[in-house]
């Protein structure tokens, strides 16, 4: 298939969906090998840039998506409100980071590392699709696992798992803080 023409339905595919659509499907869909579709994909997201593009290509996970870019942001919001955000509860944002950092993990071992009952906050980032069941452990009563989502990565604008920061370099952080803090 000619590249233009490729380039042409991927565009008009990812702006139809609306939601993030995975490699294997947009090469189903296109009856395209992978490895073409990643360097259209590319191509076409460079000249989104380029020519500085109302819009962009996205990276969520192993999926790909169109967005707004957000020095337009303003004029955007004039026409389609923002969604309502509830912020996170730093205990939601704990078991959060909990998930996030030792996924696939169970509640029990969210509760072991808080110290505390955690089903709240569990319940209310299924809620928001921020984590979801993954699989249930291979242990007696079977308890579920839990894992992020593509909305986490979207949410927090980071294309994989392994986008986030290592935890030592939080250690790191705050002990230098505490270190700052004794010293004045």
């Amino acid at each position: 298939m000619e590249i233009r023409k490729l380039e042409g339905i991927i565009e008009a595919v990812l702006f139809a969906s609306g939601d993030a659509i995975s490699l294997d499907k947009l090469s189903e869909i296109t009856e395209t090998d992978s490895t073409t579709l990643k360097s259209v994909i590319t191509r076409l997201s460079d000249s989104f840039n380029y020519e500085k593009r109302g819009i962009k290509i996205i990276q969520v996970g192993d999926k790909y998506q169109m967005a707004t870019r957000g020095e337009f942001s303003e004029y955007v919001r004039k026409i389609v409100p923002p969604k309502k955000r509830n912020p996170l509860t730093n205990p939601t944002l704990e078991v959060l980071a909990i998930v996030a950092y030792k996924q696939p993990v169970t509640r029990s071992t969210i509760e072991k590392i808080r110290g505390v009952n955690s089903d709240n906050s569990v319940t209310r980032l299924i809620e928001l699709g921020l984590i979801e069941e993954t699989g249930k452990l291979n242990a007696p009563g079977r308890p579920s696992l839990f894992g992020t989502t593509d909305e986490f990565l979207r949410s927090f604008a980071i294309d994989s798992i392994s986008s986030l920061p290592s935890v030592d370099e939080f250690i790191i952080e705050d002990t230098q803080n505490s270190d700052q803090i004794e010293i004045q």
